[in-house]
């Protein structure tokens, strides 16, 4: 995990890439579009301005979640970036119900473009386009995991697939079979779609403070009791924060240690349970170990 200046450096450059990615795709799409009156591609377009208003927000109210703990954000602002990949999946789910009722319209009204390999030209520059942005998207966020940098590299891969959609109907028209654009715009439409829906509830998860799965649970039980001093683990809270998981947790030692020698215990299990993958921060209460109180469960 990179550093948050680091971090914050690689994904401005990264947001950039979808900016200005989706604007050159606007111009050469939507030029082309309306010089051969090519529907398919003006669509491609009008997804990619959407797709472009995502990548501008991205930029400006993603990166906030770098910033430094505040006054006013005193746990950091971890839960802005899910809250903006959310918004980026509302849209490309959105725009894949726009495209797949552009897509039933076309199998009940056919009005193809001219028959022209400009219209080629202009989708094979697209798909090249997104599919440069879409990896060094990944590039970057592969040293900073950001879930909103994530869900715009979905969208590049949804703009490769829109393209190709439009480059099969292109084909069609050459080859004097017009409906395979709206037939193939249908079938990427619920693609689309399903990404959309895949994003957004991937990132409620981390806004609604979600439970950690048991594997989870398990391995940082595991973690605690491995310490020499844990007699006893219990009231253990596992949930996320923002895209990383806060741990609270009560852990049992001899009740008649220095206290000193308790606060260094402590300390370590801390930083022992930050260690871990995915874990943000980790709260341990210890208690005197055969007292049993506060106990509301059995032992993890």
């Amino acid at each position: 995990m990179a550093d948050s200046a680091t971090g914050r450096r690689g994904f401005v450059r990264a947001s950039w890439a979808n900016v200005l990615g989706n604007t050159v795709k606007i111009i050469v799409e939507g030029a082309a579009g309306l010089a051969f009156g090519s529907v398919a591609l003006l669509a491609d377009a009008a997804h990619s301005i959407a797709d472009l208003v995502a990548s501008v927000v991205v930029l400006v109210w993603g990166r906030s979640s770098f910033d430094e703990p505040d006054d006013t954000h005193p746990h950091g602002h971890d839960r802005i970036e899910p809250l903006t990949a959310l918004f980026v999946g509302s849209v490309i789910a959105v725009l894949g119900l726009i495209l797949l009722v552009e897509s039933l319209q076309g199998l009940v009204e056919l009005d193809p473009p001219d028959a022209t390999p400009l219209l080629l030209g202009a989708l094979a520059f697209a798909i090249v386009d997104m599919y440069l942005v879409y990896r060094y998207t990944e590039y970057v966020n592969a040293d900073i995991g950001s879930t909103a940098l994530s869900a715009l590299a979905a969208d590049c891969l949804n703009d490769i697939y829109t393209s190709i959609a439009a480059t099969v109907g292109v084909l069609g028209v050459l080859l004097n079979v017009p409906i395979l654009d709206p037939i193939a715009g249908g079938l990427v439409s619920l693609l689309v779609i399903y990404q959309g829906i895949k994003i957004g509830r991937e990132n409620v998860t981390y806004l609604v403070g979600a439970a950690a799965s048991s594997e989870k649970r398990t391995e940082i039980t595991r973690t605690l009791r491995d310490h020499p001093a844990v007699e006893g683990v219990h009231d253990l809270t596992v949930f996320y924060d923002g895209t990383v998981l806060e741990v609270e947790v009560h852990v049992e030692v001899d009740g008649n240690m220095p206290f000193r020698q308790a606060h260094d215990i402590e300390s370590d299990l801390v930083d022992q349970l930050r260690a871990i993958e995915d874990v943000g921060d980790a709260h341990v209460h210890l208690d005197p170990s055969g007292i049993g109180e506060w106990k509301e469960r059995p032992d993890d």
